[in-house]
């Protein structure tokens, strides 16, 4: 396809409080004006383009003051070499405190958000729902189907990922595939597959349409391991689900409430 015609997102890696550490620019993931200049070199070579449509910051870091990266963000899309800028994992503080900084120091400001969201984790429905909606600033959630676990695979004992991730000597990922496989997310799970199946709606379908059905979402993130499941969540494009079905995933999420710390 012509360049002009897609749309290219990609990130410059933070410092996710010690979690993550990219394996590029020798592990440094400060979100300062000297890697941020470093990253965006790089992603233009290697995507082979001149230009990147939505530029994000992938982590905040909470070390480097906002103001510097948001100077840095702003000479990029002033060069050209960005259209638009967004956060992700961020936090109803950290965003607004961007937002502000962007205002009053007359700099491009953060136009979008990639957050965890889905049937099985909707903290973003509380303060970061209202800034969305206030600010104008859309969601793109990730994960969706909370790490496949929607898909109904492990509520038939299917291994996968999150059982590795459960047996990890690495304390964060085993602390995020508790949060995802337990006890009552499964449970939840085995109701939202009987909506599915009452509705005759994949329950991948089911998932990834609830996800994008909210007015500050722009778009959802999806994933595939092989081709032919890209068809159930493709098919969640043009599925508006109804009254009904949103108010049963409804009263699920206030019948099984659990912990997403």
């Amino acid at each position: 396809k012509p360049r002009d015609s897609v749309i290219l997102a990609s990130k410059v890696a933070g410092a996710a409080s010690g979690w993550f550490v990219p394996p590029i620019r020798h592990g440094l993931t400060a979100i300062d004006s000297f890697h941020i200049e470093r990253a965006i070199e790089g992603s233009l070579k290697r995507l082979d383009t001149d230009y990147i449509d939505l530029y994000q910051m992938h982590w905040p870091d909470t070390i480097v003051p906002i103001e510097e990266s948001l100077k840095a963000f702003d000479r990029l899309v002033q060069s050209g070499k960005v259209r638009y800028l967004g956060t992700s994992n961020d936090t109803a503080y950290g965003t607004t405190k961007a937002l502000m900084t962007s205002a009053y120091k007359g700099l491009a400001r953060f136009e979008s958000i990639q957050n965890n969201f889905s049937l099985l984790n909707r903290r973003f429905l509380d303060e970061l729902a209202t800034l969305a909606q206030k600010e104008q600033v859309s969601l793109l959630p990730y994960s969706p189907l909370a790490g496949g676990v929607l898909s109904g695979k492990y509520n038939n004992h299917q291994e996968g990922r999150f059982s590795e991730y459960v047996k990890s000597s690495n304390p964060r990922q085993k602390a995020m595939a508790e949060r995802f496989m337990n006890d009552k997310t499964l449970a939840s799970t085995q109701k939202y597959l009987k909506i599915a199946h009452d509705f005759d709606i994949h329950p991948v379908t089911l998932a990834i349409a609830w996800s994008k059905q909210f007015d500050f979402v722009a778009s959802t993130i999806i994933g595939a391991t092989t081709p032919e499941q890209l068809d159930a969540s493709l098919a969640a494009m043009d599925l508006e689900l109804s009254d009904e079905i949103l108010k049963r995933c409804d009263t699920i999420h206030d019948e099984i409430l659990y912990p997403m710390g």
